[in-house]
């Protein structure tokens, strides 16, 4: 379990950008949520003329995702997931730091009783979530009623991950940082609701090709099936929104069926299509900006992403 806690060494010079960053993040967290969401969008707009690799990473995964899609389309999306990350932005903010009582007014969870469900029934339970750039806000209101328990990346930054953990930890019940097996399935022996990310490109070991969208082999953990397949384990899904009209947000958990089974290659073609689908209720929302096809299933093939 990480703890993080309050150092001297933060006050040195070296911290005073990040405490510059924060104080500035925690006063606009303040302002109405409507407000924020437009800066957000104009942050993003700035964001998409100035950041030319990440908007090429993130058009080269939309055209290797959706190669039914015209160029035209595939602008639409690019422009406004890159408003959607600047509204991410201000959306840590105001997960770090709202109080539970208005987190819950904008956060809607549905199918919450599935986990409840498991757990009266002497399960864990492994929630499998996305990269959805509205996380921070939807994880927050997921954890008032339900806390779960957040295998996360902590931050680079010593003074950042401070403020993270605290953030992420107010409505959750703890954390576990990523390299954490044995915590994690710990917290499931323990029937704990333990929420996990699959979604990404974490390398070549300990993973299988096999297809996601479009491209059809495409690096996937197999570190999700060692958690799932634990004695007394049900698996979930979650998927995570920003409500198109802006009134909010949307969790919904529903459970993982026929799953798991002793085909390691059929598993995780079941999590991707899983995926796949939680992606497509909003794909602007995605973070597209990650590398997620980095890793080739020959070493000497070039990067997609050349």
């Amino acid at each position: 379990m990480l703890q993080p806690n309050f150092k001297l060494s933060f006050l040195l010079p070296k911290y005073w950008l990040t405490w510059l960053a924060v104080f500035i993040l925690y006063s606009i967290s303040w302002l109405p949520f409507k407000l924020q969401l437009a800066m957000g969008r104009v942050l993003g707009r700035l964001f998409f003329n100035i950041a030319s690799k990440r908007k090429h990473v993130a058009l080269t995964n939309l055209r290797l995702c959706f190669p039914e899609k015209d160029e035209q389309e595939l602008q639409r999306i690019l422009k406004k997931n890159f408003e959607n990350t600047g509204i991410a932005l201000f959306e840590t903010g105001m997960g770090w730091w709202w109080p539970n009582w208005r987190i819950a007014r904008k956060v809607k969870v549905i199918g919450a009783h599935h986990i409840t469900s498991a757990q009266a029934q002497g399960n864990g339970v492994l929630v499998l979530g996305m990269h959805n750039l509205s996380l921070e806000m939807c994880a927050r209101g997921a954890g008032i009623d339900n806390p779960l328990v957040v295998f996360y990346r902590p931050h680079n930054n010593p003074l950042m991950e401070f403020f993270q953990h605290r953030g992420r930890a107010r409505s959750n019940k703890y954390m576990l940082g990523k390299r954490d097996v044995r915590g994690l399935l710990r917290a499931l022996n323990n029937k704990e609701a333990c929420a996990y990310l699959p979604d990404q490109d974490y390398g070549r070991n300990k993973s299988l090709f096999v297809p996601f969208f479009a491209v059809k082999e495409t690096a996937t953990t197999t570190g999700t099936l060692m958690f799932a397949r634990k004695r007394n384990t049900k698996t979930m899904m979650m998927i995570p929104r920003r409500n198109a009209d802006d009134s909010g947000y949307t969790v919904e958990i529903s459970p993982l069926e026929n799953f798991p089974t002793k085909n390691d290659q059929q598993d995780l073609i079941t999590i991707n299509q899983a995926l796949e689908k939680a992606i497509m209720v909003q794909p602007e929302q995605y973070m597209w900006l990650h590398r997620r096809f980095k890793t080739r299933p020959n070493p000497e093939d070039a990067s997609l992403y050349n």
